[in-house]
């Protein structure tokens, strides 16, 4: 059932351009290291004036042209890794205030500043989260947590800035929340009927649409199989 949810607003906003960092032995570019950057930023339908990732393949794109996560789980993290945080902490482009995963929708579009976007599936934590926090395990403990964060993808380009205001201007009508999104990919990989509900949304993004197609089509040869012996 969709409901109203109070207005939330950009903490911060982040930028950062790829860098080499050390993935055990091994040398890697990537654009995780973010920080809080003052002043107007515009905002294409690909992403921030001023940011980059050095992934293409999992990173950036239409349907990731933002990254954002919620001021909300700070302190949970701060506490698990016994260290304060500063935004951007996350590979984050904007830091919202007051919203949690449980507060939007898959397809629900937001206005900040000039700009409009809409919600095109949660954040799936990689491995450089714990290279930027040198600690391995946060990767799964992001993902075991739900404390993901997500993406937008962007409706109308224009500028936008810190303490810009973020108002919800369209709920999806199918109030599939980011918080369900996650459930159904971590831990209800047999859910049918979840992973069928989220495949109607339109708006969720071509890769989740497609692991989603993917994985109803190997259960259901399964159970073909099944039934054939």
């Amino acid at each position: 059932m969709s409901r109203e949810i109070m207005n939330s607003s950009i903490v911060s906003l982040n930028v950062g351009t790829p860098v080499e960092a050390m993935h055990g032995k091994k040398p890697i570019q990537t654009g995780i290291f973010k920080s809080s950057s003052a002043g107007r930023h515009y905002l294409s339908a690909t992403g921030l004036a001023g940011d980059g990732q050095a992934d293409l393949v999992h990173h950036g794109g239409p349907d990731k042209a933002v990254c954002a996560y919620f001021e909300r789980h700070f302190p949970y993290w701060e506490e698990w890794l016994g260290d304060k945080l500063s935004y951007g902490a996350f590979g984050e482009n904007w830091t919202l205030s007051d919203w949690t995963e449980h507060d939007l929708f898959i397809g629900d579009i937001v206005q900040a500043g000039d700009v409009i976007v809409q919600v095109s599936q949660p954040r799936q934590p990689c491995f450089k989260l714990g290279i930027r926090h040198n600690r391995p395990e946060l990767t799964m403990q992001v993902q075991n947590t739900g404390y993901t964060g997500f993406y937008f993808r962007v409706l109308r380009e224009g500028d936008v800035e810190s303490g810009d205001a973020l108002k919800i201007v369209e709920r999806h009508p199918a109030a599939i929340s980011l918080a369900e999104a996650n459930r159904v990919m971590y831990q209800g990989k047999d859910d049918l009927q979840g992973m069928a509900a989220l495949l109607e949304v339109e708006a969720l993004s071509a890769s989740w649409k497609e692991t989603f197609s993917s994985r109803i089509e190997r259960l259901q040869q399964a159970m073909q199989g099944g039934r054939e012996d």
